[in-house]
C-alpha cells in the first residue's frame, strides 16, 4: 500500500478516527448526529474525513473546506472499525486532502426495502459516533 498526497497511508486502519461533517440542521440534535446524516448519496457513497489525532481547530478547517460554502454545524466522530463491523467498506478518496468514502451500502430492486436496509446501517453508525458541535 502506498502513501496519499496528504501523507496518510492509503489503507485506513480500524482504529483511525473518521469525521462525518454535519452541514444540514436537520441532521443533528442536542446530543447526536441523526442517522440521516450518514445515508449515502445518489452515488451510493457517504463522504467522510480522516480526522486522525488532530486538534479540533484542524477538524473545523477540514470541515469548512468540505462544507464548500454550506453551514458547518459539527461532526460525528467514529472509528473506521465501526464501518467494517457494519459490513460496509471505507476507502481513501483523495483529493480533497484526507477524504474517504463509505461504500457497499445495500442495493435492492425494491426501493423501500433498500431505503430500510440503508437506514438500519445508518442507525448503527449514528449510535456509535460522538457528535462534536462546532
Amino acid at each position: 500500500m502506498g502513501t496519499l498526497p496528504s501523507g496518510l497511508p492509503e489503507e485506513i486502519a480500524d482504529d483511525e478516527d473518521l469525521a462525518r461533517f454535519i452541514t444540514q440542521s436537520n441532521h443533528y440534535n442536542a446530543i447526536m448526529a441523526k442517522p440521516a446524516a450518514f445515508l449515502p448519496s445518489k452515488e451510493r457513497e457517504t463522504s467522510v474525513s480522516r480526522h486522525g489525532r488532530d486538534p479540533l481547530e484542524r477538524l473545523w478547517q477540514l470541515g469548512t473546506e468540505a462544507a464548500n460554502g454550506r453551514n458547518l454545524y459539527g461532526a460525528a466522530i467514529f472509528k473506521a472499525a465501526v464501518i467494517r463491523e457494519s459490513k460496509l467498506e471505507i476507502v481513501s478518496d483523495e483529493p480533497p486532502v484526507r477524504h474517504a468514502v463509505i461504500r457497499g451500502w445495500p442495493v435492492d430492486n425494491d426501493p423501500e426495502l433498500q431505503k430500510a436496509k440503508q437506514k438500519e446501517l445508518a442507525i448503527v453508525l449514528s449510535a456509535k459516533s460522538v457528535f462534536v458541535r462546532k
